[in-house]
């Protein structure tokens, strides 16, 4: 007789339908797995043997013949620990034989330890959003996971601790089966994260100009580039600028998490993930570190920035061909990752925040503190910023440094907005561009990402500004895409003004933000 139990290998962000077949003949015992296993599938039959008998079942004196289908889908990782031992017991009679709907509309997954003890694994949300869109009932996953899987409704989701407690879940599932009310999670989450120390607005001494950019790009979603000698304050605004971003909504909440428990990320206490995601990689990061990667390719940097930050200090100090990467995501919002037997899109629709030095030395344009470099220093220090990446850029900001007033200032201002209060304007014109795209049905959540037909749609200009714009094309020399995003972050400071289209001073700032970087 051959038992089937049906699993998922991940592919890329995306699980797969498998199904484990095992059948038990007579003959000298062995056991075999055909169907493209990996060295660590190979590895889980000694360890399961050691399992099974420590969680008190006998395992089969038979010949062990298992196929993992499809044959042409390499298999890898540790989730085909549980359905594989669950197949050997059910073919060996070791446990009573299930109903059907266990073998039929259920998928099984986690490691399985010496003792019996079900382990977490990657891509667990992945494994239900798989299970969901094929109809199936139900998801069993170890503890540490259930958290995660029980993201999404209308599967239900059972926490198995031992593979000896099978018996009493194929009799008493309820006894098993996680609770699923996903807005106490996400609130419990949040309300944990509240708690991480971030840096206030409040706390950051001077640099107006430089906060009225930061809102712009939270409010807009919006990348910037901050340019400024040491120690003026590049690095902590960026730090500041997380508490200033919206909450995840529940769908950003989904798209983020499982990017996370992919990537092995995920805090398995909270098995979610509610605040939005700030990665600051070093400058040392590989192409692949940034772009994801390796045999079986995983989210990078950019990927795991996904609906949050992605900071970049010291910009020109990342080797140009890892910086270039970033041009399809930039434009795009993915990143395609090409091998020889697959391809796999990873979502990358982040906030891009670069911070660098004028030139070597960091004095360059510096009013107290003298330049050494010479101009053809200056100038390969430069060019490793490319014009098309610093193109895709819409907020060019000078961060100077600061007076020994500002800094000799003791306590907070009166006159300086707080993270909370600035995040609430942030809210405000978001919830105006989602309405606004509500209208006309558009999946879209920021004005950073419409498209050139959208923004004939919801950027157009009045007689005054289109005056002012044509001298500007003439002035910065701005290219189509530079035309669009200036459009795109004029718009974006109608909305915080709650204004219903772009004027005169909604323009002219953000043209402002695209020529105040005199190193562009």
């Amino acid at each position: 007789m051959v038992v089937r139990i049906l699993t998922s290998s991940l592919q890329g962000l995306d699980a797969q339908l498998i199904t484990v077949e095992i059948d038990l003949a007579s003959g000298i015992p062995e056991w075999r797995i055909v169907g493209l296993p990996d060295a660590m599938v190979n590895e889980s039959k000694d360890r399961l043997r050691s399992a099974i008998r420590n969680a008190g079942f006998e395992f089969p004196t038979k010949k062990v013949i298992m196929n993992l289908a499809p044959a042409s889908v390499r298999k890898e990782g540790t989730g085909f620990d549980v359905p594989i031992a669950l197949s050997v017991l059910i073919a060996g009679e070791k446990i009573s034989f299930p109903e059907p709907h266990w073998l039929e509309k259920t998928l099984w997954l986690g490691e399985v330890s010496l003792e019996g003890d079900l382990r977490p694994v990657r891509g667990a949300l992945s494994v239900v959003i798989l299970a969901k869109q094929l109809g199936f009932e139900a998801v069993v996953v170890p503890p540490e996971n259930a958290n995660e899987a029980a993201l999404l409704e209308g599967v239900k989701i059972y926490s198995l601790p031992n593979l000896a407690n099978l018996p009493a879940l194929f009799k008493t599932p309820e006894a098993f089966q996680v609770q699923q009310n996903v807005g106490q999670l996400l609130a419990d989450a949040q309300a944990t994260m509240k708690q991480t120390a971030m840096v206030d607005f409040a706390d950051v001494k001077g640099q107006s100009q430089a906060k009225r950019a930061l809102e712009i790009a939270a409010a807009g979603g919006h990348n910037l580039l901050m340019a400024g000698p040491p120690g003026s304050g590049k690095s902590l605004l960026a730090k500041a600028f997380a508490g200033i971003l919206p909450p995840l909504d529940l769908d950003e909440t989904l798209e983020v998490s499982r990017i996370y428990s992919v990537a092995g990320m995920l805090n398995e206490a909270l098995g979610i993930i509610a605040q939005r995601p700030f990665r600051s990689p070093h400058h040392s990061a590989s192409m692949a570190g940034l772009c994801g990667g390796g045999s079986y390719p995983k989210p990078g940097e950019i990927t795991l920035s996904h609906r949050g930050v992605l900071f970049l200090d010291e910009l020109v100090e990342f080797p140009r061909p890892v910086l270039e990467i970033l041009r399809q995501p930039l434009e795009e919002g993915v990143v395609t990752i090409s091998r020889a037997n697959a391809n796999h899109t990873f979502p990358a629709r982040f906030i891009l925040i670069g911070a660098l030095n004028p030139c070597p030395c960091g004095y360059r344009g510096d009013t107290t503190k003298t330049c050494s470099c010479s101009p053809s220093q200056v100038e390969r220090y430069m060019n490793k910023l490319s014009g098309p990446l610093l193109d895709r850029i819409d907020l060019h900001l000078e961060v100077p440094r600061l007076s020994s007033q500002e800094l000799l200032q003791q306590g907070v201002s009166a006159s300086v907005d707080s993270s909370e209060t600035v995040r609430n304007r942030v809210i405000t014109a978001r919830t105006i561009q989602l309405n606004r795209f509500l209208t006309l049905d558009l999946p879209l959540k920021t004005n950073a990402e419409l498209a050139p037909a959208q923004l004939k749609a919801f950027c157009q200009l009045n007689e005054p500004c289109q005056t002012i714009m044509s001298r500007a094309l003439e002035r910065l020399n701005l290219s189509a895409r530079g035309y669009d995003r200036v459009l795109r972050v004029a718009r974006t400071i109608a909305d915080l003004a709650q204004s219903p289209s772009i004027e005169v001073p909604h323009l002219t700032e953000a043209l402002q933000y695209r020529s105040a970087f005199k190193g562009v």
